[in-house]
């Protein structure tokens, strides 16, 4: 049997996180190989090529931060961009830096096991596109797990989800040449973020597109437009990123913007005008118009009818607009969701909107999909039913720590990380944007170079300090999980049945996985713990 290669660090997931990574490792003369199950790069952007689909960061504040040159080499055309260009991004990332040759694709890690005493890990893949078993290893003295946080599809539990008889397509996996629905009778399961962009798109070339609701979301407005040259000047760039850096969700906001009064202590009149300030601005700034919207009260419930009006004067029939309004959880306690004409969407004569609150699905059936009222006959099927998100593509690996010990054993209850960047039990294993982390709470490219710094620099520290392994303790990891628990406590997105809870996954522990304490004091709380020598963590010398 052939010997495996031994490597320094050994990368999962060649997305965001997984490029900067090895930009970031090679660059301290480290050996890094990522694997990557796609048979390209890109991560999320590779895999989620549905109609519409597109990020609901802006364009300005998603690219990488730390090269002026490839700042100077790129313009984004759009204020939030598009599927195709961000994944073109992602690749001239790739062959700018001269990536690909460590990057190693259509492989899937099935395993990663710490042996203790060679104080390595034994990482063993598989190529993703074949069942034959055919598996080689890899030893790392690093395993980073760079899988991002929506990159595990679920898999709708509804009765005979695989009896269709016509095609049936994911968001999530879409098929890379596209579909063309024009003609064709076709229903989508699914109003998340996924359902919200991909639906207006479908609804112009289906003969008719239904639409299965389960859950009205809240929703709003992008008013996406073309990008001026002057957006992306590098001054204007230096600006907005050092803003974020200063925001509770790394997003970059005029000073003006931010209130520091409480809904509570306004007019109905400045508060509605706030309201709409911010919808006529577009994107995820609702969210944050009062300091006390995110929070249980009457200033959360002033946004949420605020948005049930701006709902009824889009949507023409008044029965479909009350189906289209939330009522079982409060503004901002799920994901917001950013659209382009989906409630305008719903005044087309093709589009009919199915309230599985009233008549739920019974069973999908080889033409189409019977609810409880009636059969509906499909030629295609699209599901947009969302994701294992934080923890299913970490647990869907067979992960050993010290012992032998199994990640999916010590999450049973919920995930548990210290800082969302390591696992006690776990000796040099890192997490990039991890449960415990503001990760799907902030601009998530923000999060991501901050965990590759931090991650990059410890490991530097490491060797310049003779040390062999660095794992997070019980007391520490303890300590952190509490916290993420006592700073969510009062607010709405943690008591809802949301995927930040994993309520969107049957049987999955209902444990609140970001951390929502803000970007700025997360980033200052992990600058500490290297500055007090990795507080928190034993390190263990060679």
């Amino acid at each position: 049997m052939t010997e495996p290669e031994t490597i320094d660090v050994l990368v999962v997931g060649a997305g965001y996180a997984g490029l900067y990574l090895l930009h970031r490792l090679r660059a301290h003369g480290l050996s890094v190989r990522v694997v990557e199950a796609g048979d390209g790069v890109g991560g999320t952007w590779y895999w989620n090529r549905y109609p519409g689909a597109r990020c609901d960061v802006e364009s300005v504040e998603y690219g990488y931060s730390f090269s002026p040159e490839l700042d100077n080499e790129w313009s984004w055309t759009e204020r939030y961009a598009t599927q195709p260009q961000i994944l073109a991004y992602l690749n001239r990332v790739a062959d700018r830096f001269e990536l690909r040759r460590d990057i190693q694709l259509n492989t899937r890690v099935v395993a990663a096991h710490y042996d203790d005493s060679g104080r390595s890990w034994r990482v063993r893949t598989e190529p993703a596109d074949a069942a034959s078993g055919d598996h080689a290893e890899l030893v790392a003295r690093f395993c980073v797990m760079a899988t991002g946080c929506l990159s595990k599809p679920k898999t709708p539990d509804i009765p005979g989800v695989n009896s269709f008889a016509g095609p049936t397509y994911s968001t999530s996996r879409w098929p890379h040449e596209g579909v063309d629905f024009t003609g064709r009778r076709v229903g989508i399961i699914g109003t998340g973020s996924s359902g919200v962009q991909s639906i207006p798109v479908i609804a112009e070339q289906a003969a008719h597109l239904h639409v299965f609701q389960r859950t009205a979301n809240y929703i709003v407005p992008a008013h996406n437009r073309e990008l001026t040259d002057g957006e992306q000047r590098p001054e204007e760039l230096a600006d907005r990123r050092s803003n974020a850096l200063h925001t509770r969700s790394g997003l970059a906001f005029d000073g003006s913007e931010l209130n520091e009064r409480l809904a509570t202590e306004v007019s109905d009149e400045e508060r509605d005008g706030e309201f709409e300030r911010l919808w006529r601005k577009g994107g995820l700034t609702m969210v944050l118009a009062f300091p006390d919207v995110g929070v249980v009260g009457p200033a959360n419930g002033a946004a949420a009818e605020f948005i049930h009006r701006k709902i009824r004067e889009k949507v023409d029939d008044p029965k479909v607009a009350e189906m289209l309004i939330p009522r079982d959880h409060p503004f901002a306690a799920k994901r917001l969701c950013v659209d382009t004409g989906y409630y305008e969407t719903f005044n087309r004569d093709n589009v009919t909107l199915v309230n599985l609150s009233e008549t739920p699905i019974d069973e999908i059936v080889p033409a189409g999909v019977r609810t409880t009222a009636e059969h509906i006959e499909l030629d295609a099927l699209v599901l947009a039913t969302g994701f294992d998100a934080m923890t299913g593509a970490l647990t869907a690996i067979d992960v050993r720590g010290s012992g032998g010990v199994r990640l999916r054993q010590e999450w049973a209850n919920g995930p548990r990380t210290y800082l969302g960047l390591a696992v006690a039990g776990f000796p040099n294993l890192f997490t990039v944007t991890g449960p415990g982390s503001p990760s799907v709470l902030s601009n998530m490219r923000l999060s991501i170079e901050q965990h590759v710094d931090w991650i990059t620099d410890c490991i530097r520290y490491l060797d310049e300090h003779g040390v062999a392994s660095i794992e997070a303790t019980e007391a520490a990891q303890d300590s952190w999980v509490a916290h993420v628990a006592e700073v969510a406590e009062p607010t709405v997105v943690a008591h809802a049945r949301n995927w930040y809870v994993g309520a969107n996954v049957p049987g999955k522990p209902r444990v609140f996985m970001p951390y929502i304490g803000g970007v700025p004091v997360y980033r200052e709380t992990c600058e500490q713990v290297a500055a007090d020598g990795y507080q928190g963590f034993l390190l263990t010398s060679a």
